[in-house]
């Protein structure tokens, strides 16, 4: 039960990080320094145009970002899987 929520809270944090980076991100939770003093994380996120920007796949941000994300969370999906044993099918009393 732990194991499962901690992966919950894992996934939700990538999911949130994801978001961040993506142009969706609409908050402004920190000033204009950045976060921590960090300039590369501006506080309305879009970090993946930001990357992108001067390179040919700059039209493509938002099909960059969603390919991405699958990957990550298709990664994480695996990673998951690899470390939880498979539960152990049992067979209903008759069958």
């Amino acid at each position: 039960m732990i194991r499962r929520s901690v992966s919950l809270l894992i996934v939700a944090f990538v999911a949130l990080a994801l978001f961040y980076v993506s142009r969706f991100w609409d908050f402004r939770l920190w000033g204009n320094e950045g976060l921590l003093g960090i300039e590369m994380l501006r506080p309305q996120g879009g970090l993946v145009a930001v990357w992108l920007r001067g390179t040919p796949l700059a039209p493509y941000e938002l099909i960059v970002w969603a390919v991405g994300s699958v990957l990550i969370l298709t990664g994480l999906q695996k990673l998951f899987d690899m470390l939880t044993p498979a539960a152990k099918h049992v067979s209903p009393p008759g069958a």
